[in-house]
This record gives structure tokens, sequence and C-alpha cells, in this order.
């Protein structure tokens, strides 16, 4: 089957994904762990979370590995989150170009969530320790992109966590594919057609808690006398999945020339913890010839969950050049998160 032929049956499905009745199925809000897994990580949630179909940096590990494959140049990127609650969502990578090999990256996420009084009940005004909770995601990412119309790619993640004296760690993996079809390419280029993307994020083993805070006095009869009251024991703790993320979407062009271009996407989500929903956005590049680019952009995340916090998003960045073979690229995102407040992000990236 030509790609054109399997173009309509993509849409239908992300579709179906998308806009599907609420009613059929109940939502698992709160049954996954480590989900900081979710948190966008990057400017690109300033395009409102669509960016299966069109991510072409380093950030493609969090969105999709494929993505890896367009990738011209070589990138090494932090990007800070100051999070809700006073948390704090941190990422540092690199992602180096092999010619006519792959795009291979390594990446570190990390959320803090700073340190807090230990209380008891004895000690209901702090016993002068303090505890802290940390998340940590290492990633090793490849991309390819195998012809000009087709890219896959993978992440294998080494996922922890951590609150005072109980951790566990887990390992997951991710995997997407890119396809551009030609279709709706407004100067005739296949290049600047649309684009389709399909991810599925963190499919692993999950995440089974252990440590020293888990033993704790047991009394099996407190009633009953003689029968070793108080004797240590062992909570067990189940395993929890991973927060597992499917996602199909894709993007277009319009009035592309060469100073020029405006991008559209659209994504359907499909989550293992949450109810369906739909992300859009949009960018608007800008080229300043011996400069480099300017660029605005904005979206809507969570359309179709009507228990969606989430809401407008707005970013901008410039990409300076500084040679034939080296530029920087500084970016700047907003996003809303309901009565949790907003969010402001921002990014430093060298490209070489």
């Amino acid at each position: 089957m030509k790609i054109k032929n399997i173009f309509p049956f993509l849409i239908i499905a992300a579709l179906i994904i998308g806009l599907s009745n609420q009613c059929l199925a109940q939502s698992r809000r709160g049954t996954t762990t480590a989900n900081f897994l979710e948190i966008s990580l990057g400017t690109g949630a300033a395009m409102g979370d669509a960016n299966v179909a069109i991510t072409n940096d380093l950030m493609s590990i969090y969105w999709n590995p494929a993505g890896l494959g367009y990738m011209d140049k070589s990138e090494a990127k932090f990007s800070n989150q100051p999070y809700i609650l006073n948390t704090g969502v941190q990422f540092a990578g690199v992602g180096i170009v092999v010619p006519r090999v792959a795009t291979l990256a390594l990446g570190v996420t990390h959320i803090g969530f700073g340190e807090t009084e230990v209380t008891t009940l004895t000690y209901p005004e702090g016993t002068g320790e303090k505890y802290t909770a940390n998340d940590y995601a290492v990633s090793l990412s490849a991309g390819r992109r195998l012809t000009e119309w087709f890219a896959f790619g993978a992440t294998a993640k080494y996922v922890s966590s951590q609150i005072w004296h109980i951790s566990a760690s887990g390992t997951a993996l991710d995997l997407g594919v890119i396809v551009n079809t030609g279709f709706f390419s407004s100067i005739g280029r296949n290049k600047d057609g649309m684009n389709i993307g399909m991810s599925i994020s963190n499919y692993g083993s999950g995440l089974s808690y252990d440590g020293i805070d888990l033993y704790q006095a047991i009394d099996i009869d407190p009633k009953a006398t003689g029968n070793y009251a108080g004797t240590s024991g062992k909570f067990h703790t189940r395993t929890w999945e991973f927060p597992l993320i499917f996602r199909i979407g894709f993007s277009i062009k319009r009035f592309v020339t060469p100073k020029q271009n405006l991008v559209i996407a659209v994504d359907a989500l499909h989550p293992n913890n949450n109810n369906e929903s739909v992300n859009i956005g949009g960018q608007y590049n800008f080229a300043l010839p011996g400069y480099g680019d300017i660029y605005v952009c904005g979206g809507y995340k969570g359309i179709g969950d009507p228990k969606s916090i989430f809401g407008f998003t707005y970013g901008a960045g410039v990409l300076l050049s500084m040679g034939p073979s080296f530029a920087a690229k500084i970016d700047v995102g907003y996003k809303t998160i309901g009565d949790l407040g907003n969010v402001l992000m921002y990014e430093f990236s060298v490209l070489f």
C-alpha cells in the first residue's frame, strides 16, 4: 500500500482516539507512578504539546524519538521549568548526528520537591529532621531517517524515584515514527507537506517501592497479650504502572517562502491513566538571513477532557547563527495550569 493511500485511515484513527465517548470507559486517574514522565519538557509545550509530528531537535527524546532523525546538527540543551508548589523540572542532554547511521542522544530529566519538615503525632511541630523527594529519568535514544519520507526512533530509559528512605527504580521504552506524506504542500515540495507522527511512551516494568521506612512495629492482635506485640514487620508494596501514553498527530505548513512559514499541528492522546484529549498548536518562523531565525508559537492543551486543568500556551525563541557550523538557541514558554497557577519555561541550546 502506498503511503498516500493510508493517509485517510491514519486521520480516522486520530479522530477516534481523540474524540471517543468518555462514557464508555472510566478514567484511571491516580493509578500510575512516576507521573513526572507526563510533564511536557522544553518550550515545545508552548505549542500546546502538539509536537509528535513536527519535533526535529534534541527534545525529541521526550516527544517522539523519530524526530532525532531530522536533526541537521548535533545539539546540547539545558531546560528549566519551575513547576507548581515550589517544585522544579530540569532536563539536560546532548545529541550527536552520526552521518549515514543515526542521531544518538543522551538525556537526564529531574524533578525535585524540595525539603519538608518531618512531623509525627508526638512532635506535630516537627522533629528537627527534614526529608526530600526526587525523581529521575536517564534516557538513551536513537533516531534515523530511513528514507526521505520515513523516520523511526527508540528510547530506553532508566527511571528512579526516591522519598526519604524509600526508593524504586525501573526501565521503560519509547517508540516513534514520523511519516512525510507530501500532501498539501503549498510549494510542491514533499518535505513541506503534511507530516504524520505516532509514538508510544513509557512502556515498561513499573515501580515497586522499598526501603527501611517500610519497617514498622506490628501487633497482629492488639486485644491479646503475649503475642509478641511490637514485632518488627515490613510492608510489601505492589508494583505500580508507568503512565503509558499513545500519541498520534499531524502537522501542515502554510505560507512557505525562503523567509517565513507557519506550522499548524494537532495531536490526539490516549493515556492509560486519564481521559483522551486533543492538543493543537501553531508556530510562525521568520528567517533573518545571515543572523538566524525568530519564531513565536501558541496552542491549547487538553481539548475533549472535561476535567483538564490545562489551557492556553505561548512561547517565543531565537536561533542565532554564529558561523557555518555553530549556532545558539534561546526559547521561552508559558503555560496555564488552572487553579495551580502558571508555569514559565526556558531553555538554552548550542548547535554544532
